[in-house]
């Protein structure tokens, strides 16, 4: 299982309103795809120099072919849409896990 992790830094006077929009409207056209099982929002507790407030977005492939055929096909499109809504009042960063062992 592969774990395609987006951390989020959201300016705090929008992050309502971004958490609203992913879990209504851009984690549900993710899994839409059929590329990812499940996904789910984690808060970091982390105080942040910069401010905001900081957000890992987990999205699970069952193998490495479908996140590689996400970027191809999909990544672009879903960032764009992200800076779309929300421009400069969040940062990004993403990473890839690769899920060892579970117990």
């Amino acid at each position: 299982m592969y774990i395609y992790n987006v951390t989020v830094n959201v300016d705090e006077a929008i992050h309502q309103q971004w958490l609203k929009w992913m879990k209504e409207t851009y984690i549900p056209k993710m899994l839409q795809t059929n590329l990812f099982t499940n996904a789910r929002i984690l808060r970091v507790l982390v105080d942040e120099e910069m401010g905001g407030m900081t957000f890992s977005v987990q999205y699970y492939a069952k193998d490495k072919t479908s996140l590689e055929r996400y970027y191809l096909d999909f990544d672009q499109d879903f960032r764009a849409k992200e800076k779309q809504h929300f421009s400069d009042n969040i940062v990004s960063f993403t990473t890839e896990l690769q899920v060892l062992s579970e117990h």
